[in-house]
Parts: structure tokens; sequence; C-alpha cells
């Protein structure tokens, strides 16, 4: 689990396996190089962290250039992603890749809990949710594919934005008072800096009615390539939830690391 601030490892290059053809298995790993963290590779630095000749990776990063997946400031000589990169993840995003990933986790906490789960991702200040399944019975939560919840308020939002460096953080909410839904709303800023602390100490995150009053819910973060990319939370009416909290928190936690594996490296 990465905590906020810490320094993402970038993946390193390890031997293809047989039926792999190494140029393109180099090429992808030089792809997944680039992060959030560090987003920006001179060629001698690529080189030195893979292993790799300078030649080869001046190749790789050249090819990879002429194809769109990279551009290069003529200025720095250092690259960072390029459109092609953009328009892949919009198919991506439009073909549901990521929810259809964990949709078995989804059902699987469903059969355990018997309350919502929903898988959200980040979008700016906020989360979107990617994938839900229903609760079962008269009285239960039902989210939205689609809508848009702002972050500081709830156990989703905690889970995923916990994980972002202090800076980006103060970036994201620390600009604009923090709008209050109910009483329940963590308005204050340090307020929510403590909270995210808490949330990476434990590796999940509960919220009681802070964006809906009849709402609780437990969310743990899931991660792609040591950052985070969504979470998985279980959400339903708060008598409910907080009557079966400690088992809820184990499924939880357990059903975000299935998710982490299911997106892989």
């Amino acid at each position: 689990m990465a905590d906020a601030g810490s320094e993402e490892t970038a993946p390193r290059s390890t031997p293809a396996a047989g039926g792999i053809l190494q140029s393109a298995d180099r090429a992808l790993v030089a792809l997944l190089t680039f992060s959030e963290r560090r987003p920006e590779w001179g060629v001698s630095e690529l080189a030195r962290h893979h292993g790799w000749d300078k030649a080869v990776a001046q190749r790789l990063l050249t090819t990879l250039m002429a194809r769109g997946f990279l551009v290069c400031d003529p200025a720095t000589r250092r690259y960072r992603l390029g459109p092609s990169v953009s328009r892949l993840a919009r198919v991506g995003e439009h073909s549901g890749v990521l929810p259809s990933l964990v949709r078995p986790t989804l059902a699987q906490l469903l059969r355990e809990t018997g309350e919502s789960v929903v898988l959200n991702v980040p979008n700016g200040s906020g989360y979107r949710c990617a994938a839900a399944v229903d609760g079962t019975g008269p009285i239960r939560y039902t989210a939205i594919v689609g809508a848009l919840i702002p972050g500081h308020a709830g156990a989703s939002g905690h889970a995923i934005f916990a994980h972002y460096p202090e800076a980006e953080i103060r970036q994201i909410f620390g600009a604009t008072p923090l709008q209050r839904f109910n009483d329940n709303t963590i308005t204050d800023f340090d307020a929510l800096l403590e909270c995210y602390a808490e949330v990476r100490r434990t590796g999940h995150s509960i919220s009681h009615g802070q964006y809906d009053e009849a709402v609780a819910a437990i969310a743990a973060p899931v991660f792609q390539a040591g950052t985070v990319a969504a979470s998985l939370t279980v959400i339903g009416p708060a008598h409910r939830i907080t009557r079966a909290t400690d088992r809820i928190v184990d499924l939880v936690v357990a059903g975000a690391a299935e998710a982490t594996a299911a997106f892989g490296p």
C-alpha cells in the first residue's frame, strides 16, 4: 500500500517469458514506467532503471513517439505520455474494462453482506460510480452508475484521496471551503487530513452519514501499478452497516485486495 506522498516504484524490466516478443515487451515495459508520480523520463534514466543499453532505450522511445504514445520536450529532451495513450484510455473507459474485471468481487460481496456494493473511481475533486450492485431487501441504498459525489464526503472518497500526495490534496480541497451536506460532513481541512492518515493506517474507511444522513459506508482502496485507482465500498442503511461493521470491514478489505489483483501490475 502506498502512503500519500510516497515515491512510487516504477516497474522494472524482467526477462521475457517464452512466446513473448522481446522488443514489444520492452516497449510496453517502457510505457508502464511512466506514472503519476514519475510522468517524465530521459533516455539515460530509463536505460539505467531497466538495465538497458542507452541506444536500445533511445530506439524504443523514438518508436513510441512516432506512434503518438510519447511526446518529447525539445528543450529538455524528456519524454511524457502522448495522445495515443489518451485515446486508448477513452476506449477502455467506454468499454468498461475496469468494472468488468471486478464484477465477480461485487457479486460476492453482495452475497456475503446483503448490502449494495459500489466501485468508485476518482474524478477531479470527487469520485464517480463506475459499477454497482444493489442490496437485497425493501430498504437499501441504490447507486447510480455515472453519478458524481464530492470527494471529501464519505468513505468512498476518503479511501481514494487518502492515498494522494498531501500537496495534491491541498490543491484539490484546500482552495475553497468544503461543502457541508449535514452535521456529519467533514468541512475542516485539517480534520480531513487526520481522517486520511487514519485511512492509511487501517487500510479502510468508515463513514456515518457524511453525505446522506441515513447511510453508512465502509470502503477500501483498490490499487493499480502502486497507485490508487478506485475504492470498493459496501453501503447501506446506517443501522445495518453499524451493527455489522467489523465483519464488513474484513470482507471489504479482502474484496479490495482481489480487485487490486484483478487490475493487474
